[in-house]
């Protein structure tokens, strides 16, 4: 018996919205069709706040030009984080890709990297798979909603430039502008849209620091727009935040910079940054970047001295020697070493960590410099280097360069008073250093300045330092150096100290964190009662 035909299934009917208006059409649709995915309002319907169809949905979509299309082809919002534009953006891209009317519209989520892309594109995704109706209409695929009816398209594309040519796009979601590089992509994008009938190009940014970037071209534009300084009537601009004079502290300030705090932005959470801003003064720029909106300088200093000051032990641990200088008498521990080789006339940093009962750290730091610059650089830095040598705080290698065979005699002793772990090394200007002492049997290992490598370490010291878990004999030095240091700070938040930036000596720092990189990767506790350490390059 042949099978039957097999039984057809019923089209998916397109969405109907009853609303008169444009606007109210978006809004109805919202309302109907999406729901949220993230948080505590999961699986209610997005109702968008007032604030969104005031400045954002209202003028976006009821402004018209005379032939009856859209006004505006750019909306440009910036806002600071956490007030919930990556729902709004992921919601305008599902209107535009069923109900706006194209046939055959294409529309990608885009930023500096597929990953940050993928953000708008995945909240996308969820509320399709969240509605019956949507869910009917679509072919759901991993970085691709697809509408069979329409042939439109919605997907991700990451940022090589040169391979997103040949695009016709209705509409482009860019996300974190001020993260891109340059803006090549940027352009691409705007040129693919030369063949729609009313394409639209969407971005949401926070404020970053780089007067230079293709954000804050764009940031410039829209404030003459807005303030009417230029006239561009197809350019939507939506500014949100705190102005660069004003008290960041300030809750009043807070409330006019967010315009979803106490729904999608917590009060108390703003609270809690901003103590953490107080407190760890390289936070205070991002905070106010991220959480206030204020695009601010890129130099920003980074650990609190008052905290750090609040570090200093005068006794210590049991089994210490704090009596200050380069000297030290330690009870046998394990132990990671921390270099900053200098060039041949500068300051050279050995930092000592040594683990504690508590989970925190005792600092030991040792300073080197060539004898003949020691007076040439009291006058350079504006700093006792003469005082610190006659104190026993720096130690003076004989001649006009740094002797390394003093400091490679000093790792040896370390190595016969320590269990030494590890000796963390930044591999520049060190790539012969660190090959001599591992054929010397020395567990060296090279560990780059990169933010990969980096930020778990220098966010830790955040923390150690805030909660006073770091303890040290208030080497004035390593002290010197605190103060000097200045952070790079990334649009995802990585950290790490910056040398090129700081304009004084951070050595002692660098050597800091480069131990503390490693200290929180290798066991201390069991693999090396079994065995010796393994020479590593990183």
């Amino acid at each position: 018996m042949k099978p039957g035909p097999k039984p057809r299934l019923p089209e998916a009917r397109p969405l109907r919205l009853r609303a008169r208006t444009p606007a109210g059409r978006v809004l109805e649709f919202f309302r109907d069709h999406l729901r949220h995915v993230k948080g505590e309002l999961a699986g209610r319907p997005l109702v968008l706040a007032p604030w969104q169809v005031r400045d954002i949905v209202r003028p976006l979509f009821n402004s018209r030009r005379p032939d009856g299309l859209r006004r505006y082809r750019t909306c440009y919002i910036e806002i600071p984080r956490k007030n919930g534009k990556s729902s709004l953006a992921a919601g305008l891209a599902l209107y535009l890709l069923y109900c706006d009317g194209e046939p055959g519209a294409e529309i990608v989520s885009a930023a500096a990297d597929r990953q940050q892309a993928a953000i708008t594109f995945d909240i996308a995704r969820a509320m399709v798979e969240a509605s019956p109706a949507l869910r009917a209409l679509t072919k759901i695929y991993r970085r691709e909603l697809v509408v069979p009816s329409s042939g439109s398209i919605y997907r991700v594309i990451s940022a090589e430039a040169y391979s997103k040519h040949g695009m016709n796009l209705h509409a482009a979601v860019v996300d974190e502008l001020h993260a891109w590089p340059d803006r090549e992509l940027l352009d691409v994008l705007a040129t693919s849209m030369g063949g729609r009938r009313q394409p639209l190009l969407i971005v949401i940014t926070t404020a970053g620091h780089d007067r230079h970037s293709v954000c804050w071209q764009m940031h410039e534009h829209a404030q003459k727009v807005r303030d009417g300084l230029i006239e561009d009537p197809s350019f939507l601009p939506v500014l949100y935040g705190a102005a660069p004079e004003d008290d960041w502290t300030d809750p009043e300030v807070w409330a006019r910079a967010n315009p979803g705090l106490g729904v999608t932005v917590k009060r108390d959470y703003l609270e809690q940054e901003c103590r953490r801003a107080r407190e760890m003064p390289a936070y205070e720029q991002a905070f106010r970047r991220w959480h206030l909106n204020v695009w601010t300088e890129s130099e920003t200093r980074w650990l609190s001295l008052e905290a750090w000051d609040a570090c200093a032990s005068a006794s210590g641990l049991p089994g210490d020697d704090f009596s200050g200088g380069a000297a030290m008498s330690v009870s046998p521990r394990r132990a990671f070493l921390g270099l900053d080789l200098s060039s041949t006339t500068d300051l050279t940093a050995l930092v000592i960590l040594l683990p504690d009962p508590d989970g925190g750290w005792t600092v030991r730091a040792e300073f080197f410099c060539p004898s003949d610059y020691i007076a040439e650089r009291s006058r350079r830095d504006r700093v006792p280097y003469e005082l610190w040598r006659d104190q026993g705080y720096l130690t003076a290698t004989p001649g006009n360069t740094v002797d390394y065979s003093f400091i490679e005699a000093r790792i040896h002793e370390l190595m016969r008073e320590l269990e030494v772990v590890e000796v963390a090394v930044d591999p520049w200007n060190a790539r012969g250093f660190v090959a001599k002492l591992q054929q010397d049997g020395i567990p060296a290992v090279e560990v780059p300045q990169t933010m990969a490598n980096l930020t778990a370490a220098s966010k830790e010291l955040e923390r150690l330092i805030l909660s006073r878990r770091v303890r040290h004999d208030g080497h004035p030095i390593l002290r010197w150096c605190v103060s000097n240091a200045v952070a790079d700070i990334d649009g995802n938040g990585n950290v790490k100290p910056s040398k090129r930036r700081s304009t004084e000596r951070i050595d002692g720092v660098s050597a800091l964190v480069t131990a503390l990189a490693r200290a929180l990767v290798v066991p201390v506790g069991s693999v090396y009662d079994e065995r010796g350490p393994l020479l590593v390059e990183l």
